[in-house]
Protein backbone atom coordinates (compact mmCIF):
# COMPACT_ATOMS: atom_id res chain seq x y z
CA UNK A 1 0.00 0.00 0.00
CA UNK A 2 1.31 3.46 -0.83
CA UNK A 3 1.77 6.14 1.78
CA UNK A 4 -1.30 8.33 2.11
CA UNK A 5 -1.45 12.10 2.51
CA UNK A 6 -4.55 14.27 2.68
CA UNK A 7 -4.57 18.04 2.38
CA UNK A 8 -6.70 21.06 1.53
CA UNK A 9 -5.83 23.75 -0.97
CA UNK A 10 -7.49 26.98 0.22
CA UNK A 11 -7.97 28.91 -3.02
CA UNK A 12 -10.31 31.41 -1.30
CA UNK A 13 -7.60 32.43 1.21
CA UNK A 14 -4.71 33.62 -0.96
CA UNK A 15 -1.36 34.42 0.60
CA UNK A 16 1.53 36.60 -0.56
CA UNK A 17 2.86 36.85 -4.08
CA UNK A 18 5.92 34.74 -4.86
CA UNK A 19 8.55 37.27 -5.87
CA UNK A 20 10.08 36.10 -9.14
CA UNK A 21 13.48 36.63 -7.52
CA UNK A 22 12.92 33.60 -5.30
CA UNK A 23 14.18 31.70 -8.36
CA UNK A 24 17.43 33.68 -8.61
CA UNK A 25 20.92 32.45 -9.40
CA UNK A 26 24.51 33.07 -8.38
CA UNK A 27 27.67 33.07 -10.53
CA UNK A 28 30.99 33.61 -8.76
CA UNK A 29 34.52 33.74 -10.13
CA UNK A 30 35.09 30.25 -8.81
CA UNK A 31 36.46 27.22 -10.62
CA UNK A 32 34.87 26.81 -14.04
CA UNK A 33 31.73 28.76 -13.21
CA UNK A 34 32.56 31.86 -15.23
CA UNK A 35 35.43 30.74 -17.44
CA UNK A 36 34.47 27.65 -19.50
CA UNK A 37 30.98 27.75 -17.98
CA UNK A 38 29.44 31.08 -18.98
CA UNK A 39 32.34 32.73 -20.78
CA UNK A 40 34.54 31.25 -23.50
CA UNK A 41 35.64 34.50 -25.17
CA UNK A 42 34.71 35.81 -28.61
CA UNK A 43 37.54 33.89 -30.33
CA UNK A 44 36.49 30.48 -29.00
CA UNK A 45 35.48 27.72 -31.45
CA UNK A 46 32.56 27.06 -29.07
CA UNK A 47 29.59 29.02 -30.50
CA UNK A 48 29.17 32.21 -28.52
CA UNK A 49 27.68 35.69 -28.61
CA UNK A 50 30.31 38.28 -27.66
CA UNK A 51 32.13 35.59 -25.68
CA UNK A 52 29.11 34.15 -23.84
CA UNK A 53 28.38 30.48 -24.62
CA UNK A 54 25.30 30.12 -26.80
CA UNK A 55 24.30 26.67 -25.52
CA UNK A 56 24.50 27.66 -21.85
CA UNK A 57 22.73 30.93 -22.57
CA UNK A 58 19.85 29.17 -24.32
CA UNK A 59 19.47 26.64 -21.51
CA UNK A 60 19.43 29.37 -18.85
CA UNK A 61 16.97 31.54 -20.78
CA UNK A 62 14.56 28.61 -20.73
CA UNK A 63 14.47 28.92 -16.92
CA UNK A 64 13.24 32.54 -17.02
CA UNK A 65 16.06 33.52 -14.68
CA UNK A 66 14.89 36.65 -12.85
CA UNK A 67 18.14 37.81 -11.22
CA UNK A 68 21.83 36.84 -11.27
CA UNK A 69 24.30 37.60 -8.44
CA UNK A 70 27.96 38.40 -9.25
CA UNK A 71 31.03 38.48 -8.83
CA UNK A 72 30.85 36.66 -5.49
CA UNK A 73 30.82 35.27 -2.89
CA UNK A 74 34.17 35.45 -1.19
CA UNK A 75 35.69 36.61 -4.47
CA UNK A 76 33.70 39.86 -4.28
CA UNK A 77 35.72 41.15 -1.34
CA UNK A 78 39.01 40.85 -3.19
CA UNK A 79 37.66 42.04 -6.55
CA UNK A 80 38.57 45.52 -7.74
CA UNK A 81 36.18 46.43 -10.49
CA UNK A 82 38.48 48.76 -12.42
CA UNK A 83 40.71 45.75 -13.17
CA UNK A 84 37.82 44.32 -15.23
CA UNK A 85 37.11 47.19 -17.64
CA UNK A 86 38.80 48.48 -20.78
CA UNK A 87 40.60 46.43 -23.46
CA UNK A 88 40.84 42.85 -22.24
CA UNK A 89 44.45 42.46 -23.30
CA UNK A 90 45.39 45.36 -21.02
CA UNK A 91 43.51 44.24 -17.93
CA UNK A 92 45.76 43.29 -14.99
CA UNK A 93 45.81 39.74 -13.73
CA UNK A 94 45.21 38.73 -10.14
CA UNK A 95 45.39 35.62 -7.98
CA UNK A 96 42.08 34.16 -6.88
CA UNK A 97 43.24 33.44 -3.35
CA UNK A 98 39.92 31.98 -2.20
CA UNK A 99 39.39 29.44 -4.96
CA UNK A 100 42.44 27.42 -5.96
CA UNK A 101 44.93 30.33 -6.08
CA UNK A 102 44.61 30.32 -9.86
CA UNK A 103 45.35 33.36 -12.00
CA UNK A 104 42.27 35.43 -12.89
CA UNK A 105 42.76 37.39 -16.12
CA UNK A 106 39.78 39.70 -15.56
CA UNK A 107 38.47 39.13 -19.09
CA UNK A 108 34.98 38.77 -17.65
CA UNK A 109 34.21 42.07 -15.96
CA UNK A 110 31.48 44.65 -15.59
CA UNK A 111 30.64 45.06 -19.29
CA UNK A 112 30.64 41.31 -19.90
CA UNK A 113 28.44 40.63 -16.89
CA UNK A 114 25.94 43.31 -17.82
CA UNK A 115 25.90 41.96 -21.39
CA UNK A 116 25.17 38.49 -19.98
CA UNK A 117 22.25 39.86 -17.96
CA UNK A 118 20.87 41.68 -20.99
CA UNK A 119 21.12 38.52 -23.10
CA UNK A 120 19.40 36.51 -20.34
CA UNK A 121 16.78 39.21 -19.81
CA UNK A 122 17.43 39.16 -16.06
CA UNK A 123 18.20 41.70 -13.35
CA UNK A 124 21.84 42.09 -12.25
CA UNK A 125 22.67 41.76 -8.57
CA UNK A 126 26.15 43.12 -7.95
CA UNK A 127 28.07 42.49 -4.74
CA UNK A 128 30.53 45.24 -3.82
CA UNK A 129 33.90 44.97 -2.10
CA UNK A 130 33.90 45.99 1.57
CA UNK A 131 36.56 43.58 2.83
CA UNK A 132 39.58 44.82 0.84
CA UNK A 133 38.00 47.77 -0.96
CA UNK A 134 37.34 51.40 -0.16
CA UNK A 135 34.23 53.54 0.05
CA UNK A 136 35.39 55.58 -2.95
CA UNK A 137 35.83 52.42 -5.03
CA UNK A 138 32.27 51.26 -4.38
CA UNK A 139 30.85 54.74 -4.90
CA UNK A 140 32.60 55.05 -8.25
CA UNK A 141 31.38 51.63 -9.38
CA UNK A 142 27.76 52.62 -8.78
CA UNK A 143 28.38 55.86 -10.70
CA UNK A 144 30.08 53.99 -13.56
CA UNK A 145 27.17 51.62 -13.85
CA UNK A 146 24.20 53.93 -13.45
CA UNK A 147 25.04 57.61 -14.01
CA UNK A 148 24.08 59.46 -17.17
CA UNK A 149 25.87 62.64 -16.10
CA UNK A 150 28.91 64.24 -17.67
CA UNK A 151 31.06 62.92 -14.86
CA UNK A 152 34.41 61.11 -14.59
CA UNK A 153 33.01 57.61 -14.10
CA UNK A 154 30.20 57.98 -16.64
CA UNK A 155 32.71 59.34 -19.13
CA UNK A 156 35.01 56.37 -18.42
CA UNK A 157 32.11 54.03 -19.18
CA UNK A 158 31.49 55.84 -22.45
CA UNK A 159 35.18 55.58 -23.30
CA UNK A 160 34.87 51.81 -22.78
CA UNK A 161 32.04 51.53 -25.28
CA UNK A 162 28.81 51.96 -23.33
CA UNK A 163 27.06 55.28 -23.81
CA UNK A 164 23.88 54.92 -21.78
CA UNK A 165 23.97 53.72 -18.17
CA UNK A 166 22.64 50.36 -17.14
CA UNK A 167 19.76 49.89 -14.77
CA UNK A 168 21.09 48.19 -11.66
CA UNK A 169 18.63 47.67 -8.85
CA UNK A 170 20.23 45.11 -6.54
CA UNK A 171 23.51 46.00 -4.86
CA UNK A 172 25.13 44.08 -2.02
CA UNK A 173 27.37 45.94 0.43
CA UNK A 174 29.93 43.22 1.09
CA UNK A 175 29.65 39.44 1.39
CA UNK A 176 30.04 37.21 4.44
CA UNK A 177 31.63 40.07 6.37
CA UNK A 178 31.60 37.78 9.42
CA UNK A 179 34.04 35.46 7.60
CA UNK A 180 35.89 35.65 4.29
CA UNK A 181 34.67 39.22 3.77
CA UNK A 182 36.56 40.65 6.73
CA UNK A 183 36.05 38.57 9.92
CA UNK A 184 34.02 41.43 11.40
CA UNK A 185 31.84 41.63 14.49
CA UNK A 186 28.22 42.55 13.76
CA UNK A 187 28.58 45.90 15.54
CA UNK A 188 31.59 46.80 13.41
CA UNK A 189 29.98 45.66 10.15
CA UNK A 190 26.78 47.57 10.97
CA UNK A 191 28.82 50.78 11.18
CA UNK A 192 30.74 49.91 8.01
CA UNK A 193 27.51 49.13 6.20
CA UNK A 194 26.03 52.48 7.15
CA UNK A 195 29.19 54.26 5.97
CA UNK A 196 29.47 52.45 2.63
CA UNK A 197 25.73 52.64 2.05
CA UNK A 198 25.80 56.42 2.45
CA UNK A 199 27.94 56.70 -0.68
CA UNK A 200 25.98 54.23 -2.83
CA UNK A 201 24.03 56.96 -4.64
CA UNK A 202 20.95 56.87 -6.82
CA UNK A 203 21.97 58.32 -10.19
CA UNK A 204 19.86 59.30 -13.19
CA UNK A 205 16.62 57.80 -11.88
CA UNK A 206 18.23 54.47 -10.94
CA UNK A 207 16.96 53.33 -7.53
CA UNK A 208 19.26 50.96 -5.67
CA UNK A 209 17.89 48.15 -3.52
CA UNK A 210 20.67 47.96 -0.94
CA UNK A 211 21.40 44.56 0.58
CA UNK A 212 23.35 44.23 3.82
CA UNK A 213 25.44 41.19 4.69
CA UNK A 214 23.36 38.98 6.95
CA UNK A 215 23.92 35.97 9.14
CA UNK A 216 25.79 32.75 8.71
CA UNK A 217 23.21 30.01 9.30
CA UNK A 218 21.93 30.34 12.89
CA UNK A 219 23.84 33.42 14.07
CA UNK A 220 20.71 35.12 15.35
CA UNK A 221 22.69 37.75 17.22
CA UNK A 222 24.05 39.02 13.89
CA UNK A 223 20.50 39.56 12.63
CA UNK A 224 19.51 41.31 15.88
CA UNK A 225 22.45 43.72 15.76
CA UNK A 226 22.11 44.50 12.04
CA UNK A 227 18.38 45.14 12.25
CA UNK A 228 18.77 47.26 15.38
CA UNK A 229 21.72 49.33 14.16
CA UNK A 230 21.18 49.53 10.40
CA UNK A 231 17.74 48.16 9.55
CA UNK A 232 16.40 51.57 8.58
CA UNK A 233 19.29 51.97 6.11
CA UNK A 234 18.79 48.72 4.19
CA UNK A 235 16.28 47.22 1.78
CA UNK A 236 17.42 43.62 2.17
CA UNK A 237 19.37 41.47 4.64
CA UNK A 238 21.07 38.33 3.42
CA UNK A 239 21.20 34.83 4.89
CA UNK A 240 23.50 31.97 3.86
CA UNK A 241 22.77 28.30 4.47
CA UNK A 242 24.23 25.28 2.69
CA UNK A 243 22.93 21.73 2.98
CA UNK A 244 25.99 19.98 4.42
CA UNK A 245 24.90 16.53 5.64
CA UNK A 246 27.55 16.14 8.36
CA UNK A 247 28.84 19.68 8.70
CA UNK A 248 31.92 21.56 7.60
CA UNK A 249 34.13 20.65 5.80
CA UNK A 250 32.08 18.61 3.29
CA UNK A 251 32.95 14.93 3.56
CA UNK A 252 30.32 13.16 1.45
CA UNK A 253 30.28 12.15 -2.19
CA UNK A 254 27.72 13.79 -4.45
CA UNK A 255 26.95 10.46 -6.16
CA UNK A 256 28.05 7.60 -3.90
CA UNK A 257 25.69 7.47 -0.94
CA UNK A 258 23.19 5.17 0.74
CA UNK A 259 19.65 5.72 1.99
CA UNK A 260 20.88 6.94 5.38
CA UNK A 261 22.75 9.77 3.66
CA UNK A 262 19.75 10.46 1.41
CA UNK A 263 17.53 10.84 4.49
CA UNK A 264 20.07 12.96 6.40
CA UNK A 265 20.61 15.30 3.45
CA UNK A 266 16.90 15.96 3.01
CA UNK A 267 16.56 16.48 6.77
CA UNK A 268 19.33 19.10 6.66
CA UNK A 269 17.64 20.81 3.73
CA UNK A 270 14.43 21.13 5.75
CA UNK A 271 16.36 23.06 8.43
CA UNK A 272 15.91 26.07 6.16
CA UNK A 273 12.36 26.35 7.53
CA UNK A 274 13.63 26.84 11.09
CA UNK A 275 16.23 29.37 10.02
CA UNK A 276 13.72 31.48 8.13
CA UNK A 277 11.22 31.40 10.97
CA UNK A 278 13.72 32.41 13.65
CA UNK A 279 15.50 35.10 11.64
CA UNK A 280 12.12 36.43 10.49
CA UNK A 281 10.93 36.70 14.08
CA UNK A 282 13.90 38.93 14.90
CA UNK A 283 13.35 41.01 11.78
CA UNK A 284 9.65 41.37 12.65
CA UNK A 285 10.50 43.05 15.96
CA UNK A 286 12.41 45.81 14.19
CA UNK A 287 10.44 45.80 10.93
CA UNK A 288 6.85 44.68 11.55
CA UNK A 289 5.78 46.03 8.13
CA UNK A 290 8.25 43.60 6.48
CA UNK A 291 9.82 46.38 4.44
CA UNK A 292 13.26 44.73 4.61
CA UNK A 293 13.44 41.62 2.46
CA UNK A 294 15.21 38.46 3.53
CA UNK A 295 17.72 37.72 0.76
CA UNK A 296 18.88 34.09 0.86
CA UNK A 297 21.58 34.69 -1.71
CA UNK A 298 23.55 31.47 -1.13
CA UNK A 299 21.85 28.10 -0.68
CA UNK A 300 22.16 24.56 -1.97
CA UNK A 301 24.00 21.29 -1.41
CA UNK A 302 27.71 21.18 -0.74
CA UNK A 303 29.49 17.83 -1.11
CA UNK A 304 33.09 16.83 -1.74
CA UNK A 305 34.19 17.94 -5.18
CA UNK A 306 34.46 15.28 -7.85
CA UNK A 307 37.59 13.09 -7.75
CA UNK A 308 40.19 14.30 -10.23
CA UNK A 309 38.79 17.83 -10.49
CA UNK A 310 40.98 20.83 -9.72
CA UNK A 311 41.29 21.50 -5.97
CA UNK A 312 39.33 24.53 -4.86
CA UNK A 313 37.01 24.51 -7.89
CA UNK A 314 34.02 22.98 -6.02
CA UNK A 315 32.91 20.96 -9.03
CA UNK A 316 30.33 18.36 -7.99
CA UNK A 317 27.85 16.12 -9.76
CA UNK A 318 24.13 16.53 -9.27
CA UNK A 319 21.71 13.68 -8.64
CA UNK A 320 18.01 13.12 -8.08
CA UNK A 321 18.75 13.85 -4.40
CA UNK A 322 19.72 17.43 -5.33
CA UNK A 323 16.46 17.80 -7.24
CA UNK A 324 14.48 16.86 -4.12
CA UNK A 325 16.53 19.34 -2.06
CA UNK A 326 15.61 22.09 -4.53
CA UNK A 327 11.91 21.23 -4.46
CA UNK A 328 11.82 21.22 -0.65
CA UNK A 329 13.53 24.61 -0.56
CA UNK A 330 11.08 26.19 -2.98
CA UNK A 331 8.10 25.03 -0.97
CA UNK A 332 9.67 26.58 2.14
CA UNK A 333 10.42 29.83 0.30
CA UNK A 334 6.82 30.03 -0.94
CA UNK A 335 5.47 29.64 2.59
CA UNK A 336 7.55 32.62 3.69
CA UNK A 337 7.10 34.79 0.62
CA UNK A 338 5.88 37.65 2.79
CA UNK A 339 9.47 38.09 4.07
CA UNK A 340 11.74 36.23 1.64
CA UNK A 341 12.26 38.56 -1.32
CA UNK A 342 15.06 36.80 -3.19
CA UNK A 343 17.07 33.59 -3.16
CA UNK A 344 20.12 32.67 -5.24
CA UNK A 345 21.18 29.06 -5.63
CA UNK A 346 24.89 28.35 -5.46
CA UNK A 347 25.78 28.15 -8.25
CA UNK A 348 24.67 28.44 -11.86
CA UNK A 349 27.30 26.48 -13.85
CA UNK A 350 30.00 23.94 -12.86
CA UNK A 351 30.06 24.88 -9.16
CA UNK A 352 28.26 23.18 -6.24
CA UNK A 353 24.52 22.55 -6.91
CA UNK A 354 24.72 23.73 -10.50
CA UNK A 355 22.02 24.00 -13.14
CA UNK A 356 24.46 23.14 -15.90
CA UNK A 357 27.75 21.27 -16.26
CA UNK A 358 30.14 21.73 -19.17
CA UNK A 359 33.07 19.79 -20.58
CA UNK A 360 34.72 21.67 -23.43
CA UNK A 361 32.03 22.03 -26.10
CA UNK A 362 29.67 19.62 -24.31
CA UNK A 363 26.92 20.69 -21.93
CA UNK A 364 24.30 18.97 -19.79
CA UNK A 365 21.34 20.01 -17.66
CA UNK A 366 21.31 18.62 -14.14
CA UNK A 367 18.31 17.23 -12.22
CA UNK A 368 18.27 20.53 -10.27
CA UNK A 369 17.92 22.40 -13.56
CA UNK A 370 14.74 20.50 -14.28
CA UNK A 371 13.17 21.41 -10.93
CA UNK A 372 13.82 25.08 -11.70
CA UNK A 373 12.30 24.56 -15.14
CA UNK A 374 9.23 22.74 -13.80
CA UNK A 375 8.68 25.24 -10.97
CA UNK A 376 9.18 28.43 -12.99
CA UNK A 377 5.38 28.61 -13.33
CA UNK A 378 5.31 29.67 -9.67
CA UNK A 379 7.24 32.88 -10.40
CA UNK A 380 5.02 35.85 -9.65
CA UNK A 381 2.10 33.66 -8.63
CA UNK A 382 -0.05 34.18 -5.56
CA UNK A 383 0.44 31.57 -2.86
CA UNK A 384 -2.60 29.36 -2.26
CA UNK A 385 -2.15 27.75 1.17
CA UNK A 386 -1.90 23.97 1.26
CA UNK A 387 -2.82 22.49 4.64
CA UNK A 388 -1.56 18.95 5.16
CA UNK A 389 -3.99 17.11 7.46
CA UNK A 390 -2.53 13.63 7.33
CA UNK A 391 1.09 13.66 6.26
CA UNK A 392 2.95 10.36 6.33
CA UNK A 393 6.38 10.27 7.90
CA UNK A 394 9.46 8.94 6.18
CA UNK A 395 11.31 7.26 9.04
CA UNK A 396 14.76 5.72 8.99
CA UNK A 397 16.87 4.57 11.94
CA UNK A 398 14.80 6.54 14.42
CA UNK A 399 14.86 9.80 12.45
CA UNK A 400 11.78 11.18 10.70
CA UNK A 401 10.99 13.73 8.01
CA UNK A 402 7.73 14.40 6.14
CA UNK A 403 7.30 12.08 3.18
CA UNK A 404 5.24 14.63 1.25
CA UNK A 405 5.92 18.31 0.55
CA UNK A 406 3.54 20.50 -1.44
CA UNK A 407 2.86 24.04 -2.58
CA UNK A 408 0.46 25.89 -4.87
CA UNK A 409 0.18 29.26 -6.62
CA UNK A 410 -2.30 31.02 -8.86
CA UNK A 411 -0.90 32.74 -11.96
CA UNK A 412 -2.10 36.32 -12.37
CA UNK A 413 -2.19 36.45 -16.15
CA UNK A 414 -4.74 33.65 -16.69
CA UNK A 415 -5.74 32.39 -13.26
CA UNK A 416 -4.20 28.96 -13.79
CA UNK A 417 -3.37 27.13 -10.57
CA UNK A 418 -0.08 25.26 -10.28
CA UNK A 419 0.49 22.59 -7.67
CA UNK A 420 3.91 21.06 -7.01
CA UNK A 421 4.38 17.97 -4.87
CA UNK A 422 7.43 16.00 -3.80
CA UNK A 423 7.70 12.48 -2.38
CA UNK A 424 10.91 12.18 -0.35
CA UNK A 425 10.58 8.43 0.29
CA UNK A 426 12.94 6.49 -1.99
CA UNK A 427 11.09 3.16 -1.67
CA UNK A 428 7.40 3.92 -1.17
CA UNK A 429 4.87 5.53 -3.49
CA UNK A 430 2.61 8.22 -2.04
CA UNK A 431 -1.08 8.82 -2.71
CA UNK A 432 -1.94 12.49 -2.18
CA UNK A 433 -5.58 13.57 -1.91
CA UNK A 434 -5.86 17.35 -2.15
CA UNK A 435 -9.30 18.86 -1.52
CA UNK A 436 -9.78 21.96 -3.66
CA UNK A 437 -11.54 24.51 -1.46
CA UNK A 438 -12.83 27.42 -3.55
CA UNK A 439 -11.50 26.09 -6.83
CA UNK A 440 -13.68 24.54 -9.51
CA UNK A 441 -11.02 22.84 -11.57
CA UNK A 442 -12.14 20.82 -14.59
CA UNK A 443 -8.91 19.25 -15.79
CA UNK A 444 -5.36 18.50 -14.63
CA UNK A 445 -2.10 17.94 -16.47
CA UNK A 446 1.39 17.47 -15.19
CA UNK A 447 5.02 16.46 -15.45
CA UNK A 448 7.11 14.08 -13.38
CA UNK A 449 10.80 14.02 -12.42
CA UNK A 450 12.10 10.75 -10.99
CA UNK A 451 14.58 7.97 -11.70
CA UNK A 452 15.25 4.35 -10.90
CA UNK A 453 17.91 5.04 -8.26
CA UNK A 454 18.66 7.71 -5.66
CA UNK A 455 22.05 8.26 -7.24
CA UNK A 456 20.76 8.81 -10.79
CA UNK A 457 22.40 11.72 -12.57
CA UNK A 458 23.16 13.01 -16.04
CA UNK A 459 26.55 12.52 -17.64
CA UNK A 460 28.09 13.86 -20.82
CA UNK A 461 27.61 10.45 -22.40
CA UNK A 462 24.01 10.24 -21.16
CA UNK A 463 22.90 13.87 -20.70
CA UNK A 464 19.18 13.08 -20.64
CA UNK A 465 19.13 10.17 -18.18
CA UNK A 466 17.18 12.27 -15.64
CA UNK A 467 14.62 14.63 -17.13
CA UNK A 468 10.89 15.34 -16.80
CA UNK A 469 8.27 13.13 -18.41
CA UNK A 470 4.51 13.57 -18.83
CA UNK A 471 2.62 12.56 -15.68
CA UNK A 472 -0.62 10.64 -15.98
CA UNK A 473 -0.99 9.80 -12.31
CA UNK A 474 -3.30 12.67 -11.35
CA UNK A 475 -7.07 12.98 -11.65
CA UNK A 476 -9.95 15.09 -10.33
CA UNK A 477 -12.64 13.25 -8.33
CA UNK A 478 -15.56 15.27 -6.90
CA UNK A 479 -13.50 18.35 -6.11
CA UNK A 480 -10.48 16.38 -4.92
CA UNK A 481 -7.16 16.19 -6.73
CA UNK A 482 -5.78 12.69 -6.41
CA UNK A 483 -2.14 12.16 -7.35
CA UNK A 484 -0.21 8.90 -7.22
CA UNK A 485 3.45 9.88 -6.72
CA UNK A 486 6.20 7.36 -7.45
CA UNK A 487 8.97 7.01 -4.88
CA UNK A 488 11.57 9.84 -4.78
CA UNK A 489 9.75 12.09 -7.20
CA UNK A 490 8.83 15.68 -7.96
CA UNK A 491 5.55 16.43 -9.75
CA UNK A 492 4.32 19.73 -11.19
CA UNK A 493 0.59 19.97 -11.98
CA UNK A 494 -1.58 22.58 -13.70
CA UNK A 495 -5.27 22.88 -12.87
CA UNK A 496 -7.71 24.63 -15.20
Amino acid sequence: MPLHASATLRAASPGPVVNRNLYGHFAEHLGRGIYEGLWVGPDSPIPNTRGIRDDVLAALKALDIPVLRWPGGCFADEYHWKDGIGPRELRPRMINTHWGSVVENNHFGTHEFMDLCEQLGCEPYICGNVGSGEVKEMMEWVEYLTSDALSPMADLRRKNGRDKPWRVRYFGVGNESWGCGGSMRPEYYADEYRRYNTFCKNYSGNQLYRIACGANVDDYRWTEVLMREAGRNMDGLSLHYYTLPTGWPPKESATEFDEAMWHLTLSKALHMETLIRRHSAIMDVHDPEKRVGMIIDEWGTWFKQEPGSTPGFLYQQNTLRDALVAALHFHIFHRHADRVAMTNIAQTVNVLQAMILTDGPRMLRTPTYWVFEMFKVHQGGTVLPVDLHASPAYELDGASIPAVSAGATRRAVDGAVHVSVANTHPREAARVELRLDGLGAKRVSGRLLTAATMQAHNTFDAPDAVQPAPFAGAKLVNGVLVAELPPMSVVALELA
